[in-house]
């Protein structure tokens, strides 16, 4: 325990915000598991949940309890969430197996071409140096 009254003081508060702040940490916690839960099972009051739960982490990145990157990557995790359902996510995962096959026959052709283009300028840049 510190001697000094400016230091005793120091020590009261300290406590005191990190009592408070850790208050604010759990309520935040428990906004975001309320609606982790909800949104398994999904609930229709998930989107409900979600903006309460936004709205709880902003009061604790106000309160610099989180930072403001933290804050906003929790709540961005969160709407992905929502938004990405298991069944949503086979078929996202379709479409982009889709996508990536069609560019890779192409680039195949682009890549052929341009090798052809290439040798095709390396030995006419020989042929005008041999006549000169």
């Amino acid at each position: 325990m510190p001697n000094i009254k400016s230091a005793i003081k120091r020590v009261r508060v300290a406590e005191k915000k990190t009592m408070n702040n850790s208050i604010i940490k759990t309520k935040y916690k428990t906004a975001i598991k309320k609606y982790e839960t909800a949104n398994a099972e999904e609930s229709k009051d998930a989107s409900e949940l979600l903006s309460l739960a936004k709205k709880a982490i902003d009061h604790a990145s106000s309160k610099g309890v989180i930072s403001k990157n933290a804050a906003s990557r929790k709540k961005s995790r969160l709407e992905k969430k929502l938004a990405v359902k298991p069944e949503a996510k086979k078929k996202v995962a379709t479409k982009k197996a889709e996508k990536k096959e069609e560019p890779k026959a192409e680039e195949k052709k682009t890549t052929k071409t341009t090798a052809k283009k290439t040798a095709a300028k390396t030995t006419t840049k020989k042929a005008t140096k041999k006549e000169d």
